[in-house]
């Protein structure tokens, strides 16, 4: 099994295209109640569905991995955007940014990597 793509809801989908395309995402379906991108790298997708309200209890947030987090942070907010959290050393091993979408989707731009999968104490490498 494999993770194909996740959806969220936005209450305005050209609100959310110029923001998920300013994040670097690459738009490959769109009609007039869905979005569909692909990430630039690896073969995930993300989904944008039309609903009339998104409920503060229905977020989830979302990461996206990225090696060069310092300059898409910079580059995102001198575009305008506002982060929650700048680019910070996390304990378990990741480099963190957080901000929001247009519709209060918490998002989580980071730098893992081999931590991402392999951290000290993933379970059956002794570390548990």
């Amino acid at each position: 099994m494999r993770l194909n793509q996740v959806t969220i809801g936005s209450t305005d989908l050209e609100r959310s295209e110029g923001f998920y395309t300013l994040l670097g995402l690459r738009l490959i379906v769109r009609d007039r109640h869905y979005l569909r991108f692909e990430c630039p790298d690896g073969d995930s997708t993300f989904s944008v569905e039309l609903v009339e309200a998104v409920a503060a209890n229905g977020q989830v947030t979302v990461y996206f991995e990225t090696e060069a987090l310092d300059h898409e942070c910079r580059r995102l907010t001198a575009a305008g955007l506002v982060f929650d959290q700048e680019p910070t050393d996390m304990p378990w091993l990741w480099r963190e940014a957080r901000l929001r979408d247009p519709d209060g989707h918490p998002l989580c731009l980071f730098r893992a990597g081999e931590n991402r999968r392999n951290p000290p104490w993933r379970v059956g490498t002794g570390g548990e």
